[in-house]
Formats: structure tokens, C-alpha cells, sequence
């Protein structure tokens, strides 16, 4: 069995998200959220080796045995992964996230109507939030896409693989890879300020100088995209304000209450009719009532004002849900 066939015949088969590969083990693939094995053949130890060297240069595959693990982008055939190469008590374990080749537009993944307004702002804080495997970084490329479709402006992106390939439209656009084009998020984002962005997509926001960063560029007039494994305008806004020292926090409040513009966090769900997974979508929308909140640290209070705010486009994720069930698209049951 030569892996890379393997996985192309696998891609082009099923509607799957991840691939995971363990040697003595048959492969496994995720689909529709579900872990299922395709066959009972198992993967040999030559046939790892043969793969990885196939997908990793010399410095990359130094880089596994130095750190005991490596993420990168890679291509097998027609289709593009991202990759988590990492050594476990199997021996080298490799997890592949698939990358959709065609950018999706915001009106295929129904994204919010208040997405698409967020997206034509000249500067802010957009944080786009939720589990692993959410959609987060698709949604992201489509308002990025749109971005790239109607404005005439720099867009640059920081990720940690480089994901979709956005190619210059109505923008010029750079996307810069950690680890291969940059030493880290926060060294390119501070190289970022200098390199005449309006635009600036940032894979995760992983640390506090990264944050920092972010929120600088933000106020300094720079439409900043960015994630977290958040669940939540209320716990997302408290990460951010978390990850400073008490000291700093009330004016880390006074800067996000100015710059942030929206939250925007996701889950997804099975369909009910078993054709693959739907997205709900909570959002908050940094409005005055929103701003004096953050700034007087009462973040408590944000799901109320999220509730009676729903005409301005915030939606809470308890009513994203119930909408989808009222419209048949999931059900309740699907919720476990």
C-alpha cells in the first residue's frame, strides 16, 4: 500500500475532514464528526517512513526528530492538508486536516448577516471563536475572499500552516508561513505594522505579545482577523483580558472596548437528515451598551444585552440553535 494513492483515493471517496495515520494501525478518517476506518489494512513501518520522507524536507524531518513533532502544509495529489507529523508510543503518527482547494463565499457557509458588514470596516478587532475542527479558519477565508473581491487594498496573513491560498484579486495579498517565512506570530506581526497592511489575518492568537500586537495594529487603523479556542463573546473576551497582567487589565479593557468590533463564535452539528453538518452561529457586536461593559469590566452582563439587541444582528448561540431545530435542519437529539 503506497500511502500517498491511499489518501488521494480516500479524499476523492469520502466527504471527509481529517485523516489520521498510525503505524500497525488502519487508517482512520474523520466524517461528518465521526472517527470510521475505510479498511482493515494495516499501515507498515516502511510505508510511514516512505510517506513522511515523500511530504518532508531534510530541515522539516530534523525538525520532527528534534521537537518530536512538526505542522506544516502539504499537497497529496490534487488536495492539500494540513499536517501534524508527532511522535507517540506507535512511533511517528501523522494527522491530516483537509484544506478545501476553492475558497467558499460567505453566502455557501450562510454566514451572519453582520459578517459580511464586519468585513468592509476599515480597522478593528474581528475574533472569530470556537472548538477545534469548528469551521473557524473556512469562515475566515471566506471574509477574507470577500475582502479580496471588493476592496482595493494589502491583505496579509500570519498562520501556522498556511491554509487556503487566497491568489491577488481587487487586493494584493502576502501570506506568510511560521516556522517557514517567519520566526513567530508576534515577530511577524510586528513586521506586519511596517509592511503597509490594511488587512492582517492571524492563524491563532496564541500569547500574550501576540494579543498585544493584535490589538495595536487594530488601533492603529489595520482590520485584524483573528482565533480562539474560545466558546462565547463572555469567556472570549475574558481570555483576551486574562492573558495580562492585573496591573494592565483595565487598560487592555479601555483598548478592546475601542477596537473590538465583533465576536463571532461557531459549532457545528450534524444535519438532520444525515447529508453532513450544519453551523450555528452566535454573534456580538461591539455596539456602546457592548463598549461600556468591556471598559467597566462587567462582562457578565454581555448576554443580555446580546438578547435584547437582536435587531442589530447579534444572535446568542442558544437562539442559533433553536433556530436550526425550528427549521428542521438538526435535531434536538443531534445535540448530544
Amino acid at each position: 500500500m503506497k500511502l500517498i494513492e491511499t489518501i488521494e483515493q480516500l479524499s476523492d471517496g469520502h466527504p471527509l475532514s481529517d485523516i489520521h495515520i498510525r503505524i500497525d494501525q488502519p487508517i482512520a478518517i474523520r466524517v461528518n464528526g465521526e472517527i470510521v476506518r475505510p479498511s482493515e489494512q494495516r499501515v507498515t513501518n516502511e510505508e510511514s517512513q516512505s510517506f513522511l520522507k515523500e511530504c518532508l524536507s531534510e530541515e522539516q524531518l530534523e525538525h520532527l526528530e528534534e521537537f518530536r513533532d512538526a505542522d506544516l502544509a502539504i499537497k497529496v495529489g490534487e488536495c492539500r492538508f494540513r499536517a501534524n507529523f508527532f511522535y507517540s508510543s506507535n512511533g511517528v503518527t501523522a494527522a491530516l486536516r483537509k484544506i478545501e482547494s476553492e475558497i467558499p463565499t460567505m453566502d455557501q457557509l450562510d454566514l451572519p448577516h453582520a459578517a459580511r458588514g464586519i468585513a468592509n470596516k476599515p480597522n478593528g478587532l474581528v475574533l472569530v471563536t470556537g472548538p477545534t475542527g469548528s469551521g473557524k479558519s473556512t469562515s475566515l477565508a471566506a471574509m477574507i475572499g470577500h475582502i479580496n473581491q471588493t476592496r482595493k487594498g494589502h491583505i496579509l496573513t500570519i498562520e501556522d500552516p498556511v491554509e487556503y491560498v487566497h491568489e491577488s484579486d481587487q487586493c494584493i495579498v502576502a501570506q506568510r508561513e511560521v516556522g517557514r517565512d517567519a520566526y513567530s506570530f508576534s515577530h511577524a506581526l510586528r513586521a506586519a505594522l511596517r509592511e503597509d497592511p490594511d488587512v492582517i489575518l492571524l492563524g491563532e492568537l496564541r500569547d500574550f505579545e501576540t494579543i498585544q500586537l493584535a490589538l495595536t495594529a487594530a488601533e492603529t487603523g489595520h482590520l485584524v482577523f483573528g482565533t480562539l479556542h474560545t466558546s462565547g463573546a463572555p469567556n472570549t473576551i475574558n481570555r483576551v483580558i486574562d492573558v495580562f497582567p492585573p496591573d494592565q487589565q483595565g487598560q487592555v479593557r479601555a483598548q478592546l472596548s475601542q477596537s473590538l468590533q465583533m465576536v463571532m463564535t461557531q459549532r457545528l452539528f450534524k444535519r438532520a437528515d444525515g447529508s453532513g453538518r450544519v453551523a450555528a452561529f452566535e454573534v456580538m457586536l461591539c455596539n456602546h451598551a457592548i463598549q461600556n461593559l468591556i471598559r467597566e469590566g462587567k462582562i457578565f452582563q454581555i448576554d443580555n444585552v446580546m438578547q435584547t439587541a437582536r435587531g442589530e444582528g447579534m444572535i446568542t448561540m442558544e437562539n442559533a440553535i433553536e433556530t436550526l431545530i425550528a427549521t428542521g435542519q438538526i435535531t434536538r437529539e443531534g445535540l448530544e
